[in-house]
């Protein structure tokens, strides 16, 4: 079973809201999800991200791959220094 890190999307229609969530790859977009890390907010300004680093090192170790936008998240965050340094 292949993992990914990426954007559940929540929210009301043109407010969006996204947790970052572990599911396994071949669910769909807004499936099942295996474990919530963190959340991301768009509509706040400056943007809210908050990400349990702990759970995320944990999950990115066992081999989950992060889609392009949740490895930007996880990038701001400063959890994939993290990550790369720990290796």
């Amino acid at each position: 079973m292949a993992t990914s890190i990426r954007l559940h999307r929540m929210g009301a229609k043109k407010n969006p809201f996204y947790r970052l969530v572990v599911c396994d790859s071949a669910t769909r977009r807004d499936g099942r999800a295996i474990e919530e890390i963190g959340y991301y907010d768009p509509t706040k300004n400056p943007h809210v991200i908050k990400i349990d680093e702990i759970k995320a090192l944990e999950w990115l170790s066992k081999g989950a791959q992060p889609s392009d936008t949740a490895r930007s998240l996880l990038r701001q965050a400063g959890i994939m220094e993290k990550f790369h340094k720990s290796k």
